[in-house]
């Protein structure tokens, strides 16, 4: 049993924390700019002085114990709300300073949150962003974010979403000229089933959903893939489709360029689902000085788009 808890301290509880979220030894030490035996040795120190086992250690991963978990659960909170006080004190002289650390699905990395990253850095020049791009939905305070994007997921009670980027976007589903030449055109969604269709693929494994909306009618097919790509890799997927492989299916915005330029023409327009578009969420019990800095750069953002939409109507 452990009988010196006072002489634990904070840097020690981060680098447990930094291992969980790396994942290993190896991917903590080269965040933390430490060895990874530096690392070994905090942590076997810390579990010394609690008398119990934190991490499962074997030679491919690194996984919690039951104590490891419920202290990690307990320190996620207390380490976010120092960093915020921190972050507070550097920027009492009226510079935004510190890190904002984002978790956001790879669907916002292509045209969505690329430029607001641009306008972000420009106007705070002491603010450090690490983006973590992700499919599946996390826990952003117990993965060591600030903030998470995503769509339409459920969120925890004590989570605030405000929208970021479009307020709506479409599944639009495409081909390449030279192939509707060979295969024909589409009458009907059940056509689909008939042609080679390009998949998106999850890193979860699920494949995106094929699914079509005209007025009342919403019909949801699974064709067989002829081509599956992850989504990581959709500018592929999108290639392909340009060389004639088969329909693709994905966002409106990512194909409208080519679309554009008819290296892709439309496959049943009509039947393009309309979704909401993405959220930015984050805790409403942290409000670190450079996540409120780029919230308020959202807000800003939306109020010009919706400035010039009046415009334009």
């Amino acid at each position: 049993m452990a009988n010196n808890l006072d002489p634990l301290r904070l840097d020690d509880l981060s680098i447990l924390m930094e291992v969980l979220d790396a994942g290993g030894f190896r991917a903590a030490s080269k965040r933390l700019g430490l060895s990874p035996s530096s690392v070994s040795e905090k942590i076997a120190q810390l579990e010394a002085q609690l008398g119990v086992p934190l991490l499962i250690r074997t030679t491919r991963s690194v996984m919690p114990t039951e104590a490891g978990r419920a202290l990690a659960a307990r320190l996620s909170p207390v380490l976010g709300e120092a960093r915020a006080a921190v972050q507070e004190a550097a920027n009492s002289q009226g510079q935004v300073r510190g890190l904002l650390k984002l978790n956001v699905t790879g669907a916002v990395m292509i045209d969505i949150l690329p430029p607001l990253i641009d306008r972000f850095l420009s106007a705070h020049p002491h603010v450090r962003l690490e983006i973590v791009v992700e499919d599946r939905l996390v826990d952003i305070i117990a993965a060591g974010c600030d903030a998470g994007i995503r769509y339409g997921e459920h969120l925890a009670l004590d989570t605030i979403a405000v929208p970021i980027g479009p307020a709506f976007q479409r599944l639009a589903y495409a081909a390449a000229p030279s192939y509707l030449r060979k295969r024909g055109t589409h009458a009907e969604p059940r056509d689909l089933l008939d042609h080679d269709c390009i998949r998106l693929r999850f890193s979860s494994g699920a494949l995106v959903e094929w699914e079509l909306e005209r007025g009342d009618d919403a019909v949801t097919i699974d064709p067989p893939g002829r081509l599956i790509v992850g989504v990581d890799a959709a500018d592929a997927a999108i290639d392909a489709a340009r060389a004639g492989r088969g329909i693709i299916a994905t966002f409106e915005n990512w194909l409208a360029p080519h679309l554009a330029s008819g290296e892709l023409v439309p496959v049943l327009p009509e039947w393009w689902p309309r979704f909401d578009g993405p959220r930015l969420y984050f805790s409403s019990r942290l409000m670190p000085a450079p996540l409120r800095a780029f919230v308020d750069l959202v807000a800003e953002d939306r109020s010009i788009a919706a400035t010039a939409l009046s415009s334009a109507n």
